[in-house]
């Protein structure tokens, strides 16, 4: 918090700044630890589901007492390597259908229930999951009602053309932003 009231004083416009979740509490998810393969415990709808919801809520609320404000948060960074990590990560797998649902069952409502006008993020994971990511979760209107845009990684860039995977849901879905989320060098050890 003091790392970013410096940021947003030394500024010459506002920032607009984007929270993106790692793993919710152990109780809460499958395998009862916060690192590793694991899920959120039961399905949309239940009271599993409405707690990690409710924990953004709470995040978005501590924050702001801080003089904090968030433009976006994402629903789960990096769904789906959730199901390909490491041990010690920490990481919620999502598939589409299950984030969609969470979204329109859950995270959603909340958000919009909630006093702060935070935008919604899906995916936040590589593009090579666009357009398939896209038409699950924005094919469904109630949880496209409730997402802003779409948070994109660049990691796998080199493997799926733009034209296929940005510029088709683009066309698909173009009320909806597309916006890199995460990025950086030396991904890969060997280069």
């Amino acid at each position: 918090i003091p790392l970013l009231r410096r940021a947003l004083a030394m500024s010459k416009r506002p920032l607009l700044l984007f929270a993106s979740p790692w793993t919710a509490p152990a109780w809460i998810r499958s395998n009862g630890d916060v690192r590793g393969k694991g899920t959120l415990k039961g399905k949309a709808g239940d009271k599993y589901h409405k707690t990690w919801a409710n924990y953004f809520i709470k995040f978005l609320d501590e924050y702001a007492k801080r003089n904090v404000t968030f433009w976006a948060v994402t629903a789960q960074n990096e769904p789906l390597a959730g199901l390909l990590t490491p041990p010690q990560a920490p990481t919620i797998a999502f598939t589409a259908a299950q984030q969609r649902d969470f979204i329109a069952q859950d995270l959603g409502p909340a958000l919009a229930r909630s006093p702060h006008r935070t935008r919604l993020l899906m995916l936040d994971d590589q593009r090579i999951h666009l357009p398939h990511w896209a038409k699950v979760v924005l094919g469904n209107a109630t949880a496209a009602r409730y997402v802003a845009g779409l948070a994109v990684h660049w990691y796998l860039d080199a493997i799926v053309p733009p034209g296929c995977s940005l510029e088709a849901t683009h066309k698909l879905f173009p009320d909806h932003f597309l916006l890199y989320t995460e990025a950086c060098t030396g991904f890969f050890t060997f280069r």
